[in-house]
């Protein structure tokens, strides 16, 4: 597994994977919640330690069962979660700390490697609101590392200027066709990382066919295709898939490298 380095000192896996499907009745986003594990056992098994959830997914729990079920210790894993803008999470300094507080007791941990606001309220000075509740997490060791999710550029501009602790992270939607090259530029500018959700999800079937032609030379996926060029963009990604096939494969990308006309062909797949 490759690393980054946050603007805190602290590592990051470039490869990770998501769950808001995971431990759920039928793979639905709304159903259910079994506590069944083996969609993460596998991933776990394969290698996987970076782990994204998030307390609308309602499956921390599961998260927090699959890691003590892999008999790994806890510091080998990074394990992402976040809280939603809504007002029941939000609207006050205590509701945010409550809530923070019950991701750590659903997760059963000691601490949460990192923790992002999931989408940005309706101001930014309500972004910095939030933001100060989560600094004290980390200044009591609670979490480790704080960042955002699907900011734009003005929010986290604002947040980068106004806090005491700089966001480590910003989660957004990115994949060839809707790169948002320009939030991933100002991202990287402020040595803040940019995580792509939905690499593979979202693209149509003119640009996957494009991207299978251009994965035959390397004798990969055209899934494996994208991911590998995100990670050489700069960007960690959080492929989500139930079929270990495919977790296999997701996680099988650090042994090629893209020719320079190759990566200037996604890059232009807008």
């Amino acid at each position: 597994m490759k690393y980054l380095t946050m603007n805190n000192g602290l590592a990051i896996p470039v490869l990770g994977t998501g769950t808001n499907t995971y431990g759920k009745e039928n793979n639905d986003f709304n159903g259910k919640i079994t506590y069944d594990t083996k969609e993460l056992k596998s991933a776990i098994d394969l290698g996987y330690r970076l782990i994204d959830t998030a307390i609308y997914y309602r499956n921390e729990a599961v998260i927090g069962k699959a890691v003590k079920e892999s008999n790994i210790d806890r510091s080998e894993f990074f394990i992402t979660s976040k809280i939603p803008a809504d007002k029941e999470f939000t609207e006050t300094d205590d509701i945010i700390t409550s809530h923070v507080e019950q991701s750590l007791k659903e997760l059963d941990m000691e601490y949460i490697d990192l923790y992002l606001i999931h989408f940005p309220l309706e101001t930014n000075e309500e972004n910095l609101r939030v933001w100060k509740v989560l600094e004290t997490f980390v200044d009591s060791g609670l979490i480790r590392s704080i960042g955002v999710s699907n900011f734009d550029e003005d929010q986290l501009s604002y947040l980068i200027k106004h806090a005491r602790i700089k966001p480590v992270l910003n989660q957004f939607q990115s994949y060839p066709g809707k790169h948002q090259q320009s939030l991933i530029d100002f991202c990287i500018a402020n040595k803040v990382i940019p995580e792509a959700y939905q690499s593979l999800a979202k693209l149509d079937t003119k640009t996957k066919d494009k991207l299978v032609e251009l994965s035959k030379p390397y004798k990969k996926t055209w899934s494996q295709i994208v991911l590998n060029y995100q990670i050489n963009q700069g960007l960690v990604v959080i492929p989500k898939s139930h079929s270990k096939k495919h977790q296999a494969e997701n996680i099988d990308v650090f042994d090629f490298t893209l020719t320079i006309e190759g990566i200037k062909t996604i890059k232009n797949m807008n």
